[in-house]
């Protein structure tokens, strides 16, 4: 059993307080920054862009998580208003964050005159990073937790951290304030980290060298996987759901996008099927040219070179002509 139990707040200067879950924010941008550079050059897209873009998509990203955690929290912040806006901050919502920074990214794309599903495809596992990353800062808070649990792997929570189902008994519950829980920002840390292994990976055996998959299809396949992700482990919370109709929002909305997801690779397969029989199997305009190599650039104002084919250097495979773009 894990019996330590964080301090939220990293440094206090005064009245000012630096806590864990600001940190692991920044963090989490950073470590998303690096792999969107790392990506972006091995796929011969532009990265000059990637900083501004990173930075609107964050603030995008903080204002929507927000506003979806306290809508999620209405009962507390509707005699908290004060607290909605001043600091310090104590929670986000994955799904507003998701959806305005979503919003940004169209903004973005059409700003740049770059391709969305491309760069889909590179921003998706970086969210993931960055997930895998914040949810440590769950733990700080010591939120984020299952039921208790006996497992070598539980962890302590504090009682003024509780939900009411698990409450000290000095707090009106019967849980013991010894007892331990189920840790699911690590799961969720753990799943997020794994999901980023699988994109990199089945985007280049797959995307890159033009056997299965099409520019965009890894930019879905993110909203599968964490739709599924979180609605699996939001059936062990309790306590603190944001609910419609009895059943917790974060999971109609993630098997929701996962099912929006699922329809929309396949339409855009059958549409690219179309087209290709349409144009013949290598004459359409968006056949590969097997003598083409990117150079990766980053000049501002620039293109991407020509599309690239082989090994994990590739840039397009059926991306640039076979899929439809933003």
């Amino acid at each position: 059993m894990i019996d330590f139990t964080p301090n939220p707040v990293a440094l206090a200067i005064g009245s000012i307080e630096i806590r864990w879950y600001g940190i692991g924010y920044v963090v989490a941008i950073l470590a998303a920054t690096w792999l969107a550079f790392y990506e972006a050059r091995k796929r011969g897209e532009r990265t000059d862009i990637i900083v501004d873009s990173l930075i609107a998509m964050a603030i995008a990203a903080l204002i929507g998580g927000r506003a979806y955690h306290v809508i999620d929290q209405w009962a507390y912040y509707q005699n908290h208003i004060s607290q909605i806006f001043l600091p310090p901050y104590s929670g986000l919502g994955i799904y507003g964050g998701l959806f305005t920074g979503l919003l940004a990214v169209i903004w973005l794309v059409r700003h740049y005159k770059v391709d969305f599903w491309r760069w889909g495809d590179i921003i998706a596992p970086c969210i993931l990073v960055a997930q895998t990353v914040g949810r440590w800062g769950n733990f700080m808070n010591q939120e984020l937790y299952g039921p208790p649990t006996n497992l070598p792997w539980g962890i302590a929570i504090g009682c003024q951290y509780r939900v009411q189902e698990y409450a000290c008994p000095s707090y009106g519950g019967t849980t013991p304030a010894d007892a331990h829980f189920i840790p699911l920002f690590f799961y969720e840390s753990m799943l997020s980290l794994l999901g980023v292994f699988v994109m990199l990976f089945l985007w280049r055996k797959f995307t890159a060298k033009k056997r299965l998959l099409i520019a965009g299809d890894i930019g879905l396949l993110y909203f599968v996987w964490y739709g599924v992700e979180r609605s699996v482990l939001e059936t062990f919370r309790s306590g603190w759901n944001w609910t419609f109709f009895g059943l917790a929002t974060a999971q109609l909305v993630g098997l929701g996008a996962a099912a929006a997801a699922i329809v929309t690779i396949v339409i855009r397969h059958l549409w690219v099927r179309h087209r290709r029989g349409s144009d013949g199997p290598d004459e359409g305009p968006g056949a590969p040219n097997a003598n083409a190599v990117t150079e990766p650039t980053t000049g501002a104002g620039t293109e991407p070179a020509a599309t690239a084919s082989g090994g994990t250097d590739a840039a397009t495979g059926t991306d640039s002509g076979d899929s439809p773009r933003a």
